[in-house]
């Protein structure tokens, strides 16, 4: 009976481990939108600017004075004085695979009183859901792709 027990060990395990339910699609990949928002939530703009994979020309236009190369200036002038949502995350759900091989997300987040953020489009409509890109860069890191909600 000894014998047997490393056998029915790993059978017993082997049978856990499938009946777990399966990894969303892209799990892994929701963590960079997170910390991305969150960093930029706290202030943290040099962490932010490590996550974010995205194009800089409209925070290099929006801040002039700004070197463009000052990646954590540039987002600390986004979330601080250019209008930018720099949010917590509240949920986030794989949207679908993007033909470059990465992922999109569909985001809401928490307004600063801890509510619902919802952004009042131009025709009226309320937006409360805004999607986002994820990339994995050379470097295997997955990086966030686009600038958060602006508010004029």
């Amino acid at each position: 009976m000894k014998a047997n027990a490393p056998f029915f060990l790993v059978a017993i395990l082997l049978l856990a481990v499938a009946c777990l339910p399966p990894l969303d699609k892209g799990l892994q990949q929701q963590y960079p939108v997170i910390a991305f928002f969150d960093s930029l939530n706290k202030g943290q703009y040099e962490q932010a600017a490590d996550l974010y994979g995205g194009s800089y020309e409209t925070l290099v236009s929006m801040n002039p004075e700004l070197d463009p190369n000052d990646h954590a200036a540039l987002w600390k002038n986004a979330c601080e004085a250019n209008g930018f949502q720099c949010l917590t995350v509240r949920q986030i759900s794989f949207r679908r695979e993007t033909d470059a091989g990465g992922y999109i997300f569909s985001v809401t987040f928490n307004a600063a009183d801890g509510s619902l953020f919802v952004q009042q489009a131009e025709d009226g409509s309320s937006i409360s859901e805004f999607e986002y890109r994820v990339l994995e860069g050379a470097d295997g890191i997955w990086r966030v792709l686009d600038l958060p909600v602006y508010v004029p």
